[in-house]
């Protein structure tokens, strides 16, 4: 349901194998894919996605893993330990010119918080859930988004935001 836009259309994605989305969402998702160089996620959603196995969330981007407790490593990825802070660090050192993606809620409001944060990218599905976690937890404050980008495609609208500073 929320990521059936990753496979409902007729157009396949260039940079993920498996993936054929209609041709706005094809067109938004391997700009954005093309971009990444290294993803950080949170323990959560390493361990939840099964990349303790190896592997990571995009087919050629490094993996850095934020965590308290010990975790693998294997190749392709780093373990950081030592707070948000270092983890972007070493995530941008590792993504070199390109940019680094975020995964998870724990990692993306930390790093919001911390002010480390230069867009928000959501792809927004027409669906009310009648429950659940919530994907960002509680900030200091709040953060100011501009709109830079707004994609509507069948199942899904692609938004793309700027942090006001």
């Amino acid at each position: 349901m929320l990521f059936d836009w990753y496979f409902d259309g007729d157009t396949t994605s260039q940079v993920f194998d498996g993936f054929r989305m209609s041709e706005p969402s094809a067109r938004v998702f391997d700009a954005l894919a093309a971009r990444v160089g290294a993803s950080l996620a949170g323990r959560n959603t390493y361990d939840d996605s099964g990349w303790a196995a190896g592997g990571g969330p995009h087919p050629t981007a490094h993996l850095v893993v934020l965590t308290h407790r010990p975790a693998p490593v294997n190749e392709g990825q780093t373990v950081v330990t030592t707070g948000i802070e270092d983890a972007v660090a070493a995530a941008r050192e590792a993504a070199g010119d390109k940019d680094v993606a975020l995964m998870g809620g724990g990692v993306t409001t930390a790093a919001l918080a911390a002010g480390l944060v230069d867009e928000v990218v959501l792809h927004q599905v027409p669906v009310l859930l009648g429950g659940g976690r919530p994907f960002f937890q509680a900030l200091p404050g709040h953060v100011c988004l501009r709109l830079i980008e707004a994609v509507p495609a069948p199942g899904v609208t692609h938004l793309r935001y700027e942090v006001a500073r």
